[in-house]
């Protein structure tokens, strides 16, 4: 809150609601004004008596209550202590001679059970209390006793060794001069610490206004918490709404109507011109009787700041999770769209050319839905059939590219019935073609009825595993070992190699994504697949028909899968079923 309570410059609207405030509280004071001049009691003018009475009367003349009386009517703790002095007329200690009911009260309610403060007869103060002897006290009897004037400290902390163990003990102490002796009182200083050290630690503060003469009774840390000087005077009402910024005026006049004539405990926001900070104010009425005039506005001011930051932040964490929920929503939805598109679901179109194809696709759980990998079967117009499995490599919306990109170009160039070598080294002509880094690995394979024969070519791709009477073995490779990885290098010369199949023989191609695991061991990873496979198809194989088939696949990918995978995996089956 800025030092400076004049009215800011503003827009008219801010002047209007400025003059609003100045009006209600004006108001109100002619109110109050009026109700303490027609309720208040008639009480003469004081003053002095034009002649002096020569005798005392004899209420007057009697004694005064005794010493010991009198400091117990006082309410709070009371030591009457008698000045001791050393060479030179320095004061060195202070002799006990008397206490109240309230010091007593206090020493039992603070020491331990069993520990009593021997009262009983005068005895010196740093005797009883030598850690007194470090503190301020010292300085304090001092200066009382050169100035003739009392003194005060704000804070004296002192120690009480008891068998229970030592006692801490902290008051706001005042020391005050009583004839030749000293009249040492003390307040209780945890209660007030603990307020001044609550507002300070929960940024919180309160104060009265009264409303007939604009004057203020502030907590202890008012000023600090809002930011004045310790020397600032402290605002009235108007000095708040002065220093608010115009979005707050109307929450504060709002506050200051239902307080003042509705008579109702409410809260507001406010922002003060010159800074960033927030503040909850919550008021209440202060009234002269039930019901009646409210004479005085009782408000406790907390400084929201930092959880009005943390709000904002939160809540603009909650728009941006918002917006990326709402992205990845409409980017699986163009996903499932683009699955389905991509990758076909087998039902019973292949029969005619004696052979059942089953598939399972799992995306990566990083991306949308869809990745790099790619599958295909289906008939050619030269009553063949084409089967290809790839993987385009990388993540995200340039693999997905790629894998469209290289799914149907292939698609494509089978109908020209061509031989799937030459097939393969069109598909890594397109490749090369493609941006840098756009590699992929391939199986293409083009399935013959008529001889039952499989001609397959390999890109870089883990080779297809044959499945025959439950026992799962990887296909050898093409002479001269794999091809090159589509994309790497253009003119690639591929080779094929020629798998006949038995009645009831399963072949199988699959994405590393399926099988690898870190550290990457090829070897050791095709064991691992080929070890599922025969598992899962033990005992008579997988059931006969489309559905068994997908059962049996479904199971080897939930035997390899698991949150170690970090890649897209897929599993594609071909199984003949003619004799």
């Amino acid at each position: 809150m800025p030092e400076d309570h004049s009215p800011p410059p503003g827009d008219a609207r801010t002047r209007l609601e400025l003059r609003a405030i100045q009006a209600l509280l004006d108001a109100q004071r002619r109110r109050v004004t009026a109700y303490a001049e027609r309720y208040g009691p008639a009480l003469p003018a004081w003053r002095v008596p034009e002649e002096v009475p020569e005798e005392v009367p004899a209420a007057a003349a009697s004694l005064p209550p005794s010493f010991q009386e009198m400091l117990d009517a006082l309410p709070m703790p009371a030591l009457l202590l008698s000045p001791v002095f050393g060479e030179q007329g320095k004061l060195k200690d202070a002799v006990c001679l008397a206490l109240n009911a309230e010091a007593r009260a206090y020493g039992t309610s603070r020491m331990p059970e069993g520990v009593t403060v021997p009262w009983d007869r005068p005895g010196s103060l740093y005797a009883r209390f030598p850690s007194l002897a470090g503190t301020a006290i010292p300085e304090l009897l001092v200066d009382v006793h050169r100035r003739r004037t009392p003194q005060r400290s704000d804070t004296v902390e002192w120690l009480v060794t008891t068998h229970a163990g030592p006692v801490r003990v902290n008051a706001e102490v005042r020391i005050a001069p009583c004839g030749e002796h000293f009249l040492f009182t003390w307040e209780p200083g945890s209660r007030l610490r603990m307020a001044s050290a609550a507002q300070q630690l929960m940024r919180t503060c309160w104060a009265e206004w009264n409303l007939g003469d604009d004057g203020i009774q502030p907590s202890r840390r008012f000023r600090q918490v809002l930011g004045l000087a310790e020397a600032a005077p402290a605002p009235s009402l108007f000095d708040l709404a002065a220093a608010a910024t115009p979005d707050s005026l109307p929450h504060l006049y709002q506050l200051l109507y239902d307080v003042i004539l509705r008579k109702r405990t409410t809260e507001c926001e406010l922002r003060f011109r010159g800074g960033a900070r927030v503040f909850r104010m919550v008021a209440e009425p202060v009234r002269i009787t039930a019901g009646g005039l409210t004479w005085a506005l009782r408000a406790v001011l907390i400084d929201v700041t930092t959880d009005r930051r943390r709000r904002e932040a939160a809540q603009r964490a909650e728009r941006v999770a918002r917006r990326e929920r709402e992205r990845a929503e409409a980017v699986a939805e163009v996903a499932a769209v683009l699955r389905d598109a991509v990758l076909p679901h087998f039902q019973d179109e292949l029969d005619t050319f004696g052979v059942e194809a089953a598939a399972v696709y799992r995306p990566d759980a990083r991306e949308a839905g869809v990745g790099g990998d790619w599958y295909k079967a289906r008939s050619l117009p030269d009553g063949r059939l084409l089967v290809a499995l790839g993987d385009a490599r990388g993540h995200g919306l340039s693999a997905v590219t790629l894998m469209a990109k290289l799914r149907y170009a292939l698609a494509g160039l089978a109908y020209t019935a061509a031989t799937v070598e030459q097939l393969t080294r069109w598909l890594n002509e397109v490749a090369c073609a493609d941006a840098s880094e756009s590699t992929a690995t391939a199986i293409v394979a083009r399935y013959h009825p008529d001889r039952a024969l499989l001609r397959w070519t390999c890109a870089g791709h883990p080779r297809p595993v044959l499945l025959r009477d439950g026992r799962a073995t990887q296909l050898p490779a093409p002479a001269g070992g794999p091809g090159l990885t589509l994309g790497v290098l253009p003119g690639t010369p591929y080779t094929a190699v020629a798998t006949p199949l038995e009645p009831g023989d399963i072949v199988l191609m699959y994405s590393d994504g399926l099988t690898e695991r870190r550290p990457a061991d090829p070897d050791r990873d095709t064991r691992r697949f080929l070890a599922a496979v025969e598992n899962c198809c033990r005992a008579a194989g997988p059931r006969p028909g489309h559905a068994g088939l997908q059962e049996c696949v479904e199971q080897i990918v939930a035997r390899l899968d698991g949150p170690h995978r970090t890649d897209d995996a897929t599993l594609l089956a071909l199984r003949r079923t003619g004799g």
